[in-house]
C-alpha cells in the first residue's frame, strides 16, 4: 500500500511511476480523497472544541440563573454531539474509501527497472548451463515412456477434475526427492530457517500480501471464511504483521515446503497439457524481511539461492528481469529464472523472486526499531521460489530423458533416492 504522505510530497513523481507501468495519472484523485478526508477531521475537531466550551458554560448559566443562555448552550451541546458523530462517520467513510483506492494499486517500480509493454521487453541479466544436446527427438514429460505409469491425470480428472494429476511410485518420490533436497539445501547452505505454516488463512492475511482485494478470484475461499493460500508467500511475510521489530533481529530469513492453490480463473487455455499449470500444486518459497537498506542487495542473494538449486541440479536456466508491464501487482523488481525444457523446446518459468519494500509492510503494519534511536520505520519484504517442485520435477524429467522412454536423475538427488538414479521405462527407480 501506498503512502499518502509520499503522494502529497511528491505527486508528479508518483504519476511519473505509475506511467511507467501503462497506469494513467492517478495523484488528483487521490489526493482530493485525502483533502475531503482531513476536512472532516478539522470540521470535527472544531465542533468538538465548540461543545466542550458550550459544556464549560452550561454550569454557569445554571449558577447566574440565566433559564435562556443555559437551554441555548444546553441544545447547543446537543447538536454538536450529533454533527460530531455525523462527522466523524464521514470522516471513517472517506478514509475507508481513500485505504481502498491506496490498496488497489500496484506497486511502483524501481528506477532501474527496464520499461516494456509484456514478456517480450523483459531483459536477460544471467544465463548457466547448456541445454542438453540429445541424439532423438524429446517429448514433453507425460509423454517419457518411464514416467507415464506415475503420472496419472485421468485418475486425477474423475475424482478433482481437471488441471490435477496424481502422482505414484517412482515418481511421487522422486517429487518429495526435490522437496527435500530444497529444503535442506536452503537450511544447511543458505541459512533460512524452515517453517511448517497452515494453506488456509484469514482474510488479513491475504490482504497483508496484496492478494486482496484484486486478485480474489484467483484464490479459494472456503465456506467458512478461510483463503486457501495461493503461495507460502502469504503465511510466511504475515508471521511479522503488526509486529514491532528489533534492528537487530534483521534480516529474516525463512523457507517453507508447503502445498498451493490457485484457481487460474485468468489462464484458460494456457499450458492445460500436463503439469505446468495446476489448480494444487507444490512449492518450497523463501522469504525476507529485511532493513529498507539492504532489500535490494538481499534480491540477488535470495535470486542466487534459487539458482544454487538449478546448478546443482544441473539444470540450465536463464535469469530475467521483468520490465515495467509485466511484473506482478506488488512487486518493485522481479528476477525470474527460467529452466530449460527440452520437450516444448523453450526456457519456461520455475522461480520468481521480487523485492516489495515497504509495499507489504504498510499493509499488515510491519516495522522495526533502529537501534540508535528514532521513529520506527517499515520494513522491507522479499519473496521468492526456491523452486515451485512440480516444475522442477518436468525439469528433471525432461533434461533427463533417454532414447528408450528411462530418465537419468541428478546425482545430488542420491541421499534422498536411496541412491536410486534411473527411472526404467517400466516406471521403476533402479
Amino acid at each position: 500500500m501506498h503512502d499518502i504522505r509520499t503522494i502529497r510530497d511528491t505527486p508528479a513523481a508518483f504519476d511519473a511511476a505509475l506511467s511507467r507501468r501503462g497506469l494513467a495519472p492517478m495523484s488528483s484523485d487521490l489526493l482530493a480523497l485525502d483533502e475531503a478526508r482531513r476536512a472532516c477531521i478539522t470540521a470535527a475537531e472544531a465542533a468538538l472544541a465548540d461543545r466542550n466550551a458550550a459544556s464549560r458554560n452550561v454550569g454557569a448559566a445554571k449558577a447566574k440563573g440565566d433559564d435562556a443562555e443555559f437551554e441555548r448552550l444546553r441544545n447547543l451541546v446537543a447538536a454538536k454531539k450529533d454533527e460530531i458523530a455525523a462527522l466523524e462517520e464521514e470522516s471513517r467513510q472517506k478514509d475507508a474509501a481513500l485505504r481502498d483506492a491506496l490498496m488497489a494499486i500496484p506497486n511502483l517500480p524501481m528506477d532501474d527497472v527496464p520499461e516494456g509493454r509484456d514478456e517480450a521487453d523483459n531483459v536477460e541479466i544471467h544465463r548457466w548451463g547448456t541445454p542438453p544436446a540429445l541424439d532423438f527427438t524429446p517429448v514433453e514429460h507425460f509423454d517419457i515412456a518411464g514416467v507415464k505409469p506415475g503420472m496419472d491425470f485421468e485418475t486425477a480428472a474423475k475424482i478433482s477434475g481437471a488441471r490435477f494429476v496424481l502422482l505414484r511410485g517412482a515418481v511421487a518420490r522422486i517429487h518429495r526427492a526435490l522437496a527435500q533436497f530444497m529444503l535442506d539445501t536452503h537450511t544447511e547452505e543458505n541459512g533460512l530457517t524452515e517453517v511448517n505454516s497452515p494453506v488456509m488463512v484469514r482474510e488479513d492475511a491475504m490482504l497483508g500480501t496484496g492478494q486482496l482485494p484484486k486478485f480474489g478470484e484467483d484464490s479459494y475461499l472456503t465456506r467458512e471464511g478461510y483463503w486457501l493460500i495461493p503461495t507460502s508467500e502469504v503465511t510466511l511475510t504475515n508471521t511479522v504483521a503488526g509486529d514491532m521489530l528489533d534492528e537487530a533481529a534483521l534480516p529474516i530469513r525463512l523457507t517453507a515446503h508447503s502445498l498451493c492453490f490457485r484457481s487460474e480463473a485468468g489462464s484458460a487455455g494456457r499450458d492445460t497439457s500436463g503439469m505446468l499449470r495446476q489448480h494444487q500444486f507444490e512449492k518450497v518459497e523463501m522469504v525476507s524481511i529485511t532493513h529498507p537498506d539492504h532489500s535490494r542487495a538481499e534480491l540477488d542473494r535470495m535470486t542466487a539461492c534459487a539458482q544454487g538449486i538449478l546448478e546443482k541440479l544441473g539444470l540450465a536456466y536463464r535469469t530475467v528481469v521483468l520490465c515495467t508491464g509485466d511484473m506482478g501487482f506488488g512487486a518493485r523488481r522481479t528476477h525470474d529464472i527460467e529452466v530449460w525444457l527440452p520437450g516444448q523446446d523453450k526456457y519456461r518459468e520455475i522461480s520468481s523472486c521480487s523485492v516489495c519494500g515497504d509495499f507489504q509492510a504498510r499493509r499488515m503494519n510491519a516495522r522495526f526499531k533502529p537501534e540508535g534511536g528514532g521513529k520506527p520505520d517499515f520494513v522491507h519484504t522479499l519473496n521468492g521460489s526456491g523452486l515451485a517442485v512440480g516444475r522442477c520435477l518436468i525439469a528433471v524429467l525432461e533434461n533427463g530423458q533417454q532414447a528408450d522412454g528411462s530418465v537419468v536423475l541428478p546425482a545430488v538427488l542420491a541421499p534422498w533416492l536411496g541412491g536410486k538414479l534411473t527411472l526404467t521405462p517400466e516406471g521403476k527407480l533402479v
